[in-house]
């Protein structure tokens, strides 16, 4: 990915690492310095496409195309207003043919078709559902509702795990404590070798390490579980002992004469008026020559077949 480059003075980030590219309601980038140069006053006009704007407007550039980052301005400010939701709309395809208007909207303003017009539909639109805006705006789809459940649940859940590995830190902090004040009592008050002492204290250590239960997994909500193992989780693999598979070709009674081999479909002419593949044809699997193929087993199939009289 190359780095951002001021269209203006045509610096970048290797040049300067910390080059800050800012971008306006345009869509075209500059850097910071440029813009602070540019509009000193306040406002000024793009350099490039000469539209006015405002030294406010400005924002820290995000994606590396500022095409893109124009995109993302104008679906904000389209979106703060054409909040409808589903349940407003009596039928589906109401609410789709709402969203493709929406997206009509969208798509004229980034690529400057109809601007007038498409601001013009937009007020009146505001106009007309004023009092459903401000409804809709505080309250959240069945979409957004479900989200912000899962959401909490898995807060919830992270917290829970976090008190967890808290209380077990804890709990194993006591214990280090406690039995750190057993050695050092058994070093005071015992009559024995202070080297055996240790020894022995250090092996106990050891095998309640070897007897600590494994960490706990935590997981994400598709089910994924993430965290150190200790151990590998693969299934093992079958140890059948039956017997092994042998292929069998298939054979169908088509009571009627043989089919030609695939060699005669392509070199005897079977194809000639067969309409010859497309490449995106090609690629999804399908031939001419199986279509013929299919074609001429369908048309002898059951040639031969007599009905059998009953006796």
């Amino acid at each position: 990915m190359e780095d951002f480059i001021c269209p203006r003075c045509r610096t970048s980030k290797f040049q300067n690492p910390s080059l800050k590219m800012m971008v306006n309601v345009c869509g075209h980038g500059l850097c910071e310095n440029c813009v602070e140069l540019l509009f000193l006053k306040g406002s000024g006009n793009c350099p490039e496409c000469r539209i006015p704007l405002r030294r406010n407007n400005f924002r820290i550039q995000m994606f590396e195309d500022a095409t893109v980052e124009k995109e993302v301005d104008i679906r904000k400010r389209v979106l703060r207003d054409f909040v409808k939701k589903e349940e407003d709309f009596s039928t589906l395809r109401e609410y789709n043919d709402y969203l493709e208007e929406v997206e009509t909207i969208i798509y004229n303003l980034c690529n400057n078709i109809d601007v007038v017009e498409t601001n013009k539909k937009i007020e009146q639109y505001k106009k007309d559902n004023k009092e459903l805006i401000q409804k809709n705006k505080g309250r959240l789809g069945r979409d957004e509702y479900e989200l912000e459940e899962l959401l909490d649940l898995e807060k919830q859940q992270e917290d829970f795990r976090k008190q967890e590995i808290k209380n077990e830190e804890i709990e194993a902090e006591k214990k280090k404590i406690k039995n750190k004040e057993a050695l050092i009592d058994e070093l005071m008050f015992s009559d024995g070798n202070a080297k055996n002492i240790l020894e022995t204290f250090a092996e106990k250590a050891k095998e309640q390490e070897v007897k600590a239960p494994p960490p706990k997994m935590a997981q994400f909500s598709s089910g994924i579980q993430f965290g150190r193992q200790t151990q590998s989780t693969f299934i093992p693999i079958p140890n059948d002992e039956g017997p092994t598979y042998h292929y069998k070709p298939l054979i169908f009674e088509t009571e009627g004469p043989t089919p030609p081999t695939d060699y005669d479909i392509l070199t005897k002419g079977y194809i000639k008026n067969v309409r010859v593949e497309t490449e995106q044809e090609r690629a999804g699997g399908f031939q001419s020559s199986i279509s013929c193929m299919r074609a001429l087993q369908d048309a002898l199939s059951g040639l031969y077949h007599t009905k059998k009289q009953s006796v």
